[in-house]
This record gives structure tokens, C-alpha cells and sequence, in this order.
């Protein structure tokens, strides 16, 4: 972000006053509701995905279902065309929740709960409604606009494959926006992300502590050494540093081993998460990462072996990029001014467009709260405020030079 950002051009007064009212808050709830009510644990979004494109296709809109590398879900996908040239808003969603008991939809006090309200059923209906409101006032004069929504985000549960079989075969835009629930600052960089299990052994089988062997490899000795050795890289990785998206860093948040207390174990598993800030440095991560593995078990006669699943890359967007201005001149147009710029805190789909795609993703949504636990909920209003913005987006961007 070194050069200053393109001043946002103004959106037409009349345009901005058609898309609003165009934007129906009952509709826009119906849709969050009937997506809600549907159960859509990772891997298992079939019929919430069959919802959607049953209420598009009540819309009257022509609904595709890629299967794009997942056949018990084929993915959503719907167009709308301008008829005249210009750049392709992609409006992409994930419909697949995290595997927590299902918490049923409800409406109360403007807010909508249960599960996915907020991560992200709550934002697919607002860039649902958001085409609606473009298709309804005939306001796209220029380019296009592409939704899609999918399965297989959730990790560890999924891996992206469906998102990824979109990318290849060709469900892509210019831009894309995404409506993760991060409603300010307007996220600009990310870190990149995996998810890593370690698995520590010894030959032989469980012996109670007092019968163990002379020079018997102790698993949890090591797993507590490889540990701190983890710890010592984490202090070591705040030198490597971005700007906006912070530094690399390395978290253990499970530590198992043993299954009774007086017994000397044969595995030891460690899980957790390793971050970083340079682009398409996935792979020089995990070499890393091996050959601290490696040096661990040559020091305490075990056997290592591990899983490190890339969850997304590194990525920055670029401060002369048109679609950060067509969404800072829309979200200026709804709310009176533009956001502040900032880092995004969590990986999503977003870093496979930028790593897979080269297009420009934006992560912006409601100010919903609860996601990956059982008390999600989402403001109505704030879900139009959502819709308005996409909508504006498009027609800035579409249409722009």
C-alpha cells in the first residue's frame, strides 16, 4: 500500500437513492432465514446449496450447479449481464458451517440467529439481494456480475476444493468480494495460513512408568521439546514483518499424549497453526517446518511425522487497484464516508482468489458476531447496509474506466 489510493468517484445521486429502495429488508430476511434453517456442516451443504438455487430460480434467474470437484454439493452459480463491455464483480459465499450442534434460524429485535447467521448464510442473502436490486432497477449498464457459493471452506473439516474446481474451470471475475463478518476496517492485506499436526511415536507398545526400559524414546519428552522449540521460532518470526498484515507466527493449541497418568506413551500429537506475510511462501513454510521436525526426533530417538494443510496464502491488495475505489465510493455513497484500511485477522476464501486466480479480493460484511460457536446473530439492518454496498460496488466498478 505505498502508493495513495485513487480518489472514489461519486456515484450518481439518483442511482443511489433506486438501488436503496429497490433493496427489500423482508425479502432479504426470507432468504437469510431459508438458508439458515437448512443444517450445512462442511462436506454435508447439498441441500442448503439446492435451496439457494431453488430461490433464485424462483427469482427467475438461470441457476448453474458446477460440481466442481464435490458431487454431494454441486456449488451455485448465477449471472447477470449488462450486454455491453466492461469488468466482472464476482460475488463469492460459502454455504458450509462449522460442525457444531445446529442451532435452528430465528428472527427477533431485527437481529436473525442460528447457525450460519453470521458466517456467512447472513452475507450470501445480502449479495442475493444486492443482484436482485441491479437485475430490478436495469442499473448495470456496463459489464457483469457473477454469484457463486459453495461447500468445503471450513477447515480442518474441508479443503477448499470446491472454490479451487470453481477457479480452474473458469467461475471467475475481475474482483471479487466476499461477506466474511469483518465490517471495518476494510482489509487490504492478509497473512497466509496452515494448519499442522504433529504426530511424535516410539516402537513398542503403552508400559506402565516403572516397568519402562532403559533409554525407552519418551514421546512426551519430545512433544514438550518440540514445544519449546516452536515457541523459540515464534519469538524468532516477529522479525519477518508486513506493514498492515502484522508478522509470521507459529501457535500450538493442542498438546495430547498418554492415556492414564502413570504410563509411558507411544504417541504424542501436537496441533496448532503456523501464519506468514510473504506471498506464495507456502511452501518454504513447510520445508521449515520439516527440518525442525527432523532435527527433533534425530535429539530424542522418535519417530515424527505431520500433516501441514495450507489453508490460503499471503496476499496484498494493491492501493491503485480499481476495485478498492469502486467499494470506497460506494460504502462512502451508503455510510457517509469510507473505511479505514487494515489487515484481515483470519484466512478465507478470498486468499485462494488472490493465490489461484491473481484477481483482487475483498473481505467486507456485516458486524455479525458468534461465528464458529453456537450463539451466531446478525443485524437485519446491517445486512442491508451489506447488500446496498455490493450493489453500488458493482455498478462503480463494472462500469469504470
Amino acid at each position: 500500500m505505498s502508493n495513495p489510493m485513487p480518489s472514489p468517484k461519486p456515484l450518481d445521486p439518483a442511482v443511489i437513492d433506486a438501488i436503496r429502495k429497490a433493496i427489500d429488508p423482508q425479502r432479504l430476511a426470507e432468504t437469510a432465514l431459508a438458508l439458515i434453517a437448512v443444517p450445512s456442516p462442511t462436506r454435508s451443504a447439498g441441500a442448503v446449496a439446492d435451496r439457494l438455487a431453488e430461490i433464485l430460480a424462483a427469482d427467475g434467474f438461470a441457476v448453474e450447479r458446477p460440481i466442481a470437484d464435490w458431487p454431494e454439493a454441486p456449488a451455485v452459480v448465477v449471472r447477470l449481464e449488462s450486454g455491453n463491455p466492461g469488468r466482472t464483480l464476482q460475488f463469492d459465499g460459502h454455504l458450509d458451517t462449522v460442525h457444531l450442534p445446529f442451532v435452528t434460524a430465528r428472527q427477533e429485535n431485527g437481529y436473525l440467529y442460528g447457525s450460519g447467521a453470521s458466517d456467512m448464510k447472513g452475507g450470501i442473502a445480502a449479495f442475493v439481494e444486492a443482484v436482485r436490486a441491479l437485475r430490478e432497477t436495469g442499473s448495470l449498464q456496463n459489464g457483469a456480475v457473477l454469484l457463486t457459493a459453495h461447500d468445503h471452506h471450513e477447515g480442518p473439516w474441508g479443503d477448499r476444493r470446491q472454490v479451487q474446481a470453481l477457479i480452474r474451470e473458469g467461475y471467475v471475475g475481475d474482483g471479487v468480494l466476499l461477506p466474511e463478518y469483518l465490517a471495518d476496517p476494510l482489509p487490504v492485506a492478509a497473512r497466509g495460513m496452515a494448519i499442522f499436526e504433529v504426530r511424535i511415536r516410539r516402537e513398542g507398545e503403552p508400559v506402565h512408568e516403572v516397568l519402562r526400559a532403559e533409554g525407552l524414546p519418551d514421546v512426551l519428552g519430545a512433544g514438550v521439546l518440540l514445544a519449546r522449540r516452536l515457541q523459540e521460532l515464534h519469538a524468532a518470526l516477529g522479525q519477518k514483518t508486513h506493514p498492515i498484515a502484522g508478522q509470521d507466527s507459529v501457535f500450538v493449541g493442542q498438546f495430547q499424549c498418554g492415556e492414564i497418568f502413570n504410563q509411558a506413551a507411544v504417541l504424542c500429537t501436537i496441533k496448532g497453526t503456523r501464519r506468514w506475510v510473504t506471498p506464495n511462501a507456502a511452501a518454504e513454510v513447510q520445508a521449515e517446518f520439516a527440518a525442525l521436525l527432523a532435527q527433533v526426533a534425530a535429539e530424542t530417538g522418535t519417530s515424527i511425522e505431520f500433516d501441514f494443510e495450507v489453508q490460503g496464502e499471503a496476499y496484498a491488495v494493491d492501493a491503485a487497484d480499481p476495485l478498492l475505489a469502486a467499494f470506497q465510493s460506494a460504502h462512502a455513497a451508503v455510510t457517509g464516508a469510507p473505511l479505514p484500511l487494515g489487515r484481515k485477522p483470519f484466512v478465507d476464501d478470498g486468499n485462494t482468489f488472490a493465490a489461484l486466480a491473481g484477481i483482487t479480493p475483498l473481505s467486507h460484511g456485516p458486524a455479525a458476531t458468534g461465528a464458529h460457536t453456537l450463539y451466531e446473530q446478525v443485524a437485519l439492518a446491517d445486512l442491508v447496509r451489506v447488500a446496498e454496498v455490493y450493489a453500488l460496488t458493482a455498478l462503480a466498478y463494472c462500469g469504470g474506466a
